[in-house]
């Protein structure tokens, strides 16, 4: 059963055999990976993820937040989903949720499952509508979205290519009885 957790520097080798599956380039959407991150090595895959947790709660900084969870099964690191807060900074290009999936995980419903986790955490943050980008051709996150009541808003270009923006309105949990 999978579950999101926290980044974790104890699981750099599961997090590294991911990241060879994923291949070169620009693949990894909801890890928060910058070119400038090195993280081959044990000590900077831990300054990497002690960005990430630090970037939860960045006060004073003048920076929206950033929640980053990893989606881990069996100790295997099978995807990553970020939620961004506020509606500064990257979510107008990018969403306030940014998540992928390793290629060997997908079709499985990991995507949906992670996305519909962390709308219940925006939803407990006090968030009540968010952004959530994909690009144009994926149709398979079109369809997480969309599942979540994602309303398509329409395609615009993010520098790069084309995306699908829709919103998606949290309505509150419903109670325990």
């Amino acid at each position: 059963m999978p579950e999101l957790i926290a980044p974790t520097a104890l699981l750099h080798s599961a997090w590294t055999e991911a990241h060879e599956e994923w291949g070169p380039g620009p693949h990894e959407d909801g890890f928060g990976l910058e070119p400038s991150d090195e993280v081959d090595s044990p000590a900077g895959f831990a300054a990497w993820v002690a960005r990430l947790t630090g970037e939860a709660a960045p006060a004073g900084t003048g920076r929206p937040g950033c929640v980053y969870r990893w989606i881990v099964e069996d100790g295997r690191v099978l995807g990553g989903i970020a939620l961004r807060h506020g509606y500064d900074g990257l979510v107008p290009r990018f969403g306030h949720i940014g998540y992928g999936v390793r290629p060997s995980a997908r079709r499985r419903g990991l995507a949906t499952w992670a996305l519909g986790r962390m709308l219940d955490e925006a939803r407990a943050l006090g968030q009540d509508r968010l952004l959530i980008v994909c690009a144009a051709g994926n149709l398979a996150s079109a369809r997480t979205i969309e599942r979540h009541g994602g309303v398509l808003e329409g395609v615009r270009d993010t520098g790069h290519g084309p995306a699908r923006h829709y919103w998606i309105t949290l309505r509150p949990a419903p109670e325990n009885r």
